[in-house]
């Protein structure tokens, strides 16, 4: 059957939904759909750019726009002459959203008062090799530069049995590793009975579907990594030695005015400590330059947690003041002083990840094949196969050298 065409922009959760509204509206080829993202002002305005060039290249096409920045400004995206229909991240998972008898209605409600998850299964992620799993979604605490707490409504886990059910699901049509994804991945399980933690979650899903190989975390916040999983990170092989933290900066009054609950010194510490029980570990995280009130001293400070984290896979943001969140009623930081601070965040951040390609030559990597001839190691980074794989298989190689930010795998 026939299924729409989909524009994702964001996050792996929005990934997730993207597929579970390729099966509800299936055979409908007369739309597009674009799932936006509301994290900064650039990816709202990636996702208009992509709305106006849909509708030049595919006129007659009807344009339904949903996602965060739909949610939460839905009656800019339904000013847009090009758009047909605007639904909110409640609706879009909803199957009336997508009868014909639907079209054309602005479907937004409020987020705020949802207190369940949807409840949809899916068997693949197209031409992907790694599937995503929703093991939540929302968020309760409101750090001072974030909206999305408004686009995705409270925080909702996803009970462990409908977790274990997808996810065995996914490794039956062939997916080798399974992603775990959300937006408060760590605040799991508060909302449900007994209030199991993540790493209770995570260590009954594995033992649920033993017949999986490879499982992943996405971002997590560092304040709130349980003993369990902490224990887990140097007991299960399954679970993959690489880690994403949403960390934001390195500095500890910037840390305050964001209102991120942990210190420069916690996360020093939980990486050495995860490292001590998992000595390959890497780390990613996410890093904002240029907040409100920053001073070269403080960013300074961000700067030097690249390297006192080992940090080896970074997403750099420059500040993107969101209207109605505090930061954006803070003294900002010039706009070209933003980019210069994100430009040695990144470069620094590129020459860590240097390093790490560096120390992986002469080692075996054990690579999931994405396509012909590439495939990512248990650390996510990017391996050039030399030799003949079938998408989805588990290769073990040494590493024989690196080339253009790739490891290179000694011949067969």
């Amino acid at each position: 059957m026939a299924a729409p065409d989909i524009l994702t922009f964001g996050c792996r959760l929005n990934a997730y939904e993207s597929e579970i509204m390729r099966s509800l509206a299936a055979g409908r080829d007369d739309i597009v759909i674009v799932n936006t993202c509301a994290v900064t002002k650039e990816a709202e305005r990636q996702a208009r750019q992509a709305i106006r060039r849909t509708a030049r290249e595919r006129p007659g096409a009807r344009i339904v726009v949903t996602g965060c920045a739909a949610q939460i400004d839905p009656d800019r995206f339904a000013a847009m002459p090009e758009v047909a229909q605007v639904l909110g991240n409640v609706e879009k998972l909803d199957p009336k959203s997508w009868a014909p008898e639907a079209d054309g209605a602005v479907l937004v409600g409020d987020i705020m008062a949802v207190t369940e998850t949807a409840g949809h299964l899916i068997d693949g992620f197209g031409e992907r090799a790694r599937a995503f799993v929703q093991v939540q979604t929302g968020c309760d605490h409101r750090c001072t530069f974030c909206i999305i707490p408004f686009g995705r409504g409270p925080s909702r886990s996803v009970p462990m049995g409908r977790i274990a059910e997808q996810t065995r699901r996914l490794v039956e049509a062939g997916y080798r590793e399974v992603v775990l994804t959300g937006v408060d991945m760590t605040a799991y399980g508060a909302d449900l009975s007994g209030r199991p933690n993540l790493g209770q979650m995570v260590r009954r899903l594995l033992a649920a579907v033993p017949e999986l190989p490879r499982l992943r975390l996405s971002s997590l916040d560092a304040v709130e990594i349980d003993a369990d999983l902490m224990a887990l990170f140097g007991e299960e092989e399954r679970l993959m030695p690489h880690l994403h933290l949403s960390l934001q900066a390195g500095d500890d009054m910037i840390l305050k005015r964001m209102k991120r609950r942990h210190s420069r010194a916690d996360a020093v510490t939980l990486c050495a400590e995860i490292r001590r029980r998992r000595p390959d570990t890497v780390f990613g995280a996410d890093l904002i330059a240029g907040f409100p009130t920053e001073t070269d001293e403080m960013a300074e400070n961000s700067l030097r947690l690249i390297e006192d984290c080992g940090l080896t896979h970074l997403h750099v943001f420059p500040f993107s003041a969101r209207p109605g969140t505090p930061a954006a009623r803070m003294p900002q930081v010039p706009g070209d002083l933003r980019k210069a601070r994100a430009a040695r965040l990144r470069q620094a951040g590129e020459a860590a990840f240097r390093r790490h390609l560096d120390d992986q030559v002469g080692r075996i990597a054990h690579v999931l094949v994405e396509e012909p001839g590439f495939g990512r190691s248990e650390h996510y980074a990017p391996v050039r196969l030399g030799h003949a794989a079938e998408a989805s298989e588990i290769a073990a190689v040494r590493v024989a050298g690196v080339r253009d930010g790739e490891l290179i795998a000694a011949a067969a």
